[in-house]
């Protein structure tokens, strides 16, 4: 099992390290679907070890440690150190493991299924895909061939970290932010900010051309 996919760059020594890391941020609505997948792939490989961070829905029995919340500067460090992340596909979850250069596998909560208020981790995930930010997982199998290719080549998972700058590229992101609406109730200025800070993280001439 690969232990680093950037040996090059130094990681503090008290950081530990896990093959799989996952959060599933902090939303109060329950996202047992992705425990149930996420569960199902650590019992047919035992050999992984994986941090979940669980929030309000109970996390997986069969993980290594389980967290219901961490401070956000120390998950990121350990997404750094760690083989693959997962996340759910809010924008918050992606743009955190962006910002240490990690391309996550992303789940979108799906309203209709009573995971979230609406779907804009849908779209949003959508869209991160489409610029290589993210790789979405559609159903358990999909999850889990995915995470197998994750760990076997960690270094396609890795990319440009987050930076500042490129007013011309935070133009071009809020066309493709035009291109749909978030649905009613949604804070929209909110989820405004944050097309702002994609586009402020993904390497600039994907949006310069």
């Amino acid at each position: 099992m690969a232990t680093r996919s950037d040996p090059q760059k130094p990681v503090e020594e008290d950081v530990p390290h896990y093959d799989l890391v996952v959060s599933i941020g902090t939303d109060y609505h329950k996202f047992d679907r992705l425990v149930g997948w996420v569960e199902s792939y650590l019992t047919q490989h035992p050999e992984v070890t994986c941090l979940f961070q669980h929030g309000f829905t109970e996390g997986p029995r069969n993980s290594t440690d389980n967290v219901d919340r961490m401070p956000r500067k120390d998950l990121l460090k350990i997404y750094e150190n760690a083989t693959a992340v997962l996340v759910q596909g809010g924008p918050g979850s992606i743009l955190d493991a962006r910002e240490v250069g990690v391309i996550p596998i992303s789940v979108p909560r799906q309203a209709e299924l009573e995971e979230v208020v609406d779907n804009h981790q849908v779209e949003f995930s959508k869209v991160m895909q489409s610029y290589g930010e993210t790789v979405i997982a559609q159903d358990a199998k999909d999850l889990h061939q995915k995470l197998d290719d994750a760990l076997a080549n960690p270094e396609k998972y890795r990319g440009s970290r987050r930076r500042p700058g490129a007013d011309e590229a935070s133009a071009r992101l809020s066309e493709v932010f035009e291109t749909f609406a978030p649905s009613p109730g949604h804070d929209v200025r909110k989820f405004a900010r944050r097309w702002k800070q994609v586009v402020l993280g993904i390497v600039g001439e994907k949006f310069s051309r």
